[in-house]
């Protein structure tokens, strides 16, 4: 059996609809074709439900209360949205691979734990390419996934895509595109984004196990681990597609259902701390290895010192200082910063592999699709200045 290596490693080249991107030469491996990828499936979702409402006459008014071209949450999806996490396979496999490179070439796997990394590897590729994964997510959405759209989701009013009936929906011509090749499409790539989420934490949930070398003092306040919370900066594109998605929607509900910005904040601030959390929680795996490495570093950091102060004392406090010695520009000055930095490195450790920083900055982007929003309630100048107040 091969060894995969950390450089074998990728989250989106694999699995069979990358396979069926190939054959249809849309995709050039290893990710070549991404924006032609891009234009190509957003077209496939959006632009027969334009055609098919043109020729249904419900694109732009008509008899129906929600025309086609009016549908911001549509376009959005289709427009903004998808593309977006068609587009964010190429900055996830760029920053990803060299995110698992780093746990061999900074010596964090110890040599005797090599084997059952590359196997924590092997084990996520496999994962990653299981048909049968894939073809669950099409089962799910033609049918859990079509039931909820239909029941919960679908206005019950006359659209462009459907008007109410005793029974729910009777579907349009574009409804019946909408309903069984855009909205699957849509669902079908943000939920293989899941699925590669759910690989990569079950990866590091693996790396986790085995027995890591951890150095306290590591100036990343986190033994050494820093570049795993770092990882999550590499989905960014999907946060930003998901809140895009929330903007579409609260844009057509305060444009065209009559509703009030402010009656959204509380699920908007849900909204972004549940995707913050979703990406940052499941690292919390690292806590126990870094809370002993905490503990393990101030006992035996702490023995280190005291051997160190205890010198220091015999030798510039009890007089054990050498005849002609100076103390100006001597070395144990230095030394005794030096220490004192080191300890307070340990000291500080955080219990997890990432720090506040990381916490906003993945809430900015997530929020960011909804700033514009904002001009709906206040003017531009306004939104400016208090944005530059936050920032500044």
């Amino acid at each position: 059996m091969s060894v995969m290596l950390p450089s074998d490693f990728s989250l989106v080249l694999g699995g069979p609809l990358y396979q069926l991107y190939v054959r249809s030469r849309i995709l050039k491996p290893p990710l070549d074709l991404v924006q032609w990828r891009a234009i190509v499936i957003a077209a496939v979702a959006w632009l027969p439900l334009l055609v098919l409402s043109l020729i249904g006459r419900s694109a732009t008014g008509g008899a129906v209360a929600l025309p086609f071209l009016h549908d911001i949450e549509t376009h959005v999806r289709f427009l903004i949205a998808l593309p977006i996490l068609i587009l964010a396979e190429i900055v996830v496999h760029q920053r990803i691979r060299p995110v698992v490179e780093q746990f061999v070439d900074r010596g964090i796997v110890v040599p005797e734990e090599v084997p059952a990394f590359h196997a924590a590897i092997a084990s996520a590729l496999r994962l990653r390419n299981s048909v049968a994964l894939e073809v669950g997510l099409i089962v799910l959405i033609y049918t859990v996934g079509h039931w909820v759209w239909r029941e919960q989701i679908a206005l019950h009013r006359a659209t462009w895509y459907g008007t109410p009936d005793g029974a729910g929906v009777r579907l349009t011509l574009s409804g019946y595109w909408y309903a069984f090749v855009s909205i699957p499409i849509f669902q079908l790539i943000l939920l293989r984004w899941y699925l590669r989420l759910f690989v990569w934490f079950s990866f590091l949930w693996r790396v986790s196990r085995l027995k890591l070398r951890l150095i306290p003092t590591h100036p990343d306040r986190a033994a050494g681990l820093g570049f795993v919370g770092v990882s999550a900066y590499a989905f960014e594109p999907v946060l930003f597609a998901q809140g895009a998605m929330l903007a579409g929607l609260i844009a057509s509900r305060v444009f065209y259902g009559g509703q009030n910005l402010l009656t959204f904040k509380v699920d908007a601030a849900g909204f972004v701390a549940f995707f913050v959390l979703f990406m940052l929680a499941p690292l919390v795996m690292f806590t126990p290895l870094l809370v002993e490495a905490r503990r393990r570093g101030l006992r035996e950091y702490g023995v280190l010192a005291s051997r160190h102060a205890q010198e220091f004392d015999d030798k510039w406090i009890r007089g054990g200082v050498p005849a002609g010695e100076l103390l100006v520009g001597n070395p144990d000055i230095s030394s005794w910063a030096d220490f004192d930095s080191g300890f307070e490195t340990v000291r500080d450790m955080r219990p997890v592999p990432f720090g506040l920083d990381a916490v906003i900055r993945l809430a900015a982007v997530t929020a960011a699709p909804l700033l514009p929003l904002t001009l709906t309630i206040m003017p531009f100048e306004e939104v400016v200045t208090r944005l530059i107040k936050v920032l500044l």
